[in-house]
Formats: structure tokens, sequence, C-alpha cells
């Protein structure tokens, strides 16, 4: 009696699992027309095709690929146009300023952050491969000029998140934070931040110290007492520097102190 039983159970189970497969078959075939559900894995799991990982119960009709752009050049992206190899000059226009940047929309400057990134990019595999040939680099001026823009727009950038969290919050800065003073007497702003514990019970808080002792106040006077010096002696060099050159090249124009 108990191997009868024991054998039916088996025989439920096998069926059970074959009304699942071929559900699962179906569905596959519903979804996406193919025939066999290991073509569907294989077609889910291959890195030649531009689709995601998708569940059974999605169609395919709803995803698309991850890069919608058009013309795709592949690793041509780092280098420069054809027509412009073997070019001793290369025109290239100004550097965006930041009137013309404030002037544009957030999306618009989030687009032309790639698109300097990419020049940028171009460019510095261009200086490598004239440095590895040892030829002199087309119009090296070009990564100065894209530097520039990319300063310019992370500045605007900067400037439009404080404003708008002077609206929301009233601080300038990110974090808040104040000027501290440590035991050596330089000041330094410090950024607030959030513990688990109060200052008081702060171990590694307390380790900081935000003060300076009395008997470093006066080394503190003869610091800048020294740097004062420094700064004095330097413009006192270039000024005898200057003379010499006066006196030598009497043609010589004087820089306007």
């Amino acid at each position: 009696m108990a191997a009868s039983s024991t054998g039916r159970v088996l025989n439920l189970c096998k069926q059970f699992q074959n009304v699942c497969r071929i559900a699962s078959q179906i569905n596959v075939k519903k979804y996406t027309g193919w025939t066999s559900f290991s073509s569907y894995l294989c077609r889910e799991k291959s890195p030649l095709v531009g689709q995601c990982w998708y569940n059974l119960s999605r169609p395919v009709l709803q995803c698309r690929s991850l890069h919608t752009t058009v013309n795709r050049r592949g690793l041509d992206e780092f280098f420069d146009l054809p027509e412009n190899w073997g070019e001793n000059t290369v025109k290239s226009g100004a550097p965006w300023t930041a009137k013309q940047l404030r002037a544009k929309s957030n999306e618009d400057l989030h687009k032309l952050w790639y698109v300097l990134l990419k020049e940028k990019n171009m460019l510095l595999t261009l200086q490598q491969e004239s440095r590895r040939q040892r030829l002199q680099m087309p119009s090296p001026e070009r990564i100065r000029k894209v530097e520039r823009s990319m300063i310019r727009l992370e500045t605007v950038v900067k400037e439009r998140e404080t404003s708008l969290r002077l609206l929301q919050t009233g601080q300038e800065r990110g974090r808040p934070g104040a000027w501290r003073r440590n035991v050596f007497g330089f000041a330094y702003w410090y950024r607030f931040k959030e513990y688990a514990i109060p200052w008081y019970m702060n171990r590694r808080y307390k380790r900081k110290k935000f003060y300076t002792p009395h008997f470093v106040e006066p080394h503190i006077r003869l610091r800048i007492e020294k740097y004062i010096r420094a700064q004095y002696r330097k413009s006192n060099m270039e000024k005898k520097k200057l003379a010499k050159l006066q006196e030598r090249f009497p043609q010589m124009k004087v820089p306007a102190s």
C-alpha cells in the first residue's frame, strides 16, 4: 500500500511539471513569437543584442535599446575628423562665455557638457598620439578652449544651484558650516556633520580641538610678520629686476604697477 501511494504521488508531480512546462512555452510563444523556451533565454542573454533583460510576462515590443543615437562611430569618436588629418592648423571657434551659458536651459547645459567632454577626450587622444609620433599637435589651443568652456559651464550650474538653495533654505552652501580655528591658529571652513550621539559624548569630535591655546597666540603674530616680510622681499626683487632691464633696454615698456 505504501509503495502504491508513493507511485501515485510521483505520477501526479510529473503531470504537474509537464503542465507548467507547456504553459510557459505557450506564454513565451505568445509574447515573443519563438517556439522554444531555451531560444528565448539565449535571445535574452546574448550580449550582442542591444536590449536589456525582461520578464517573461513583459512583451519585448515595449522596450528599446539603450543607445538611441543614429550615428554610431564606435572608437572613431576618440579621433578627429578624417578631413583634419595631416593638417597643421585646424579652425576652431571661441570658447563659451558665461553670458552665453547663462542664457541656456538646464537641459541644454547638460547636453553641452557631454559634447565638451567628448571633444576633450578626442583632443587628449590626439595630443597623446602626437607625442608618441614626436610631431606637433595641430592647434593645441583647442584643449584650453574646451577646458575654459567646461569651467565656465560648471560655474554657471553652481550659481543656479546656489540661488535655488537660497530661495528654498536661505543658505548659500550645500552643507552648513562655520569658520573654526585649530590648535595652531589656522582658520578654516568646517562643514557640519550628523552624529548619532551628542557632541559632548563624541570622542572623535573632541579630538579635533576647535580652539587655540594662549601660548600659541604670539607665534601667530610672528607667522603673519614672516609672511608680510616675504611678500615685501618678493615685490622688492621684482622692482629691482625691472629697473635693471629698463637701464639695459631703455625702449622697453614698463608694466603698470
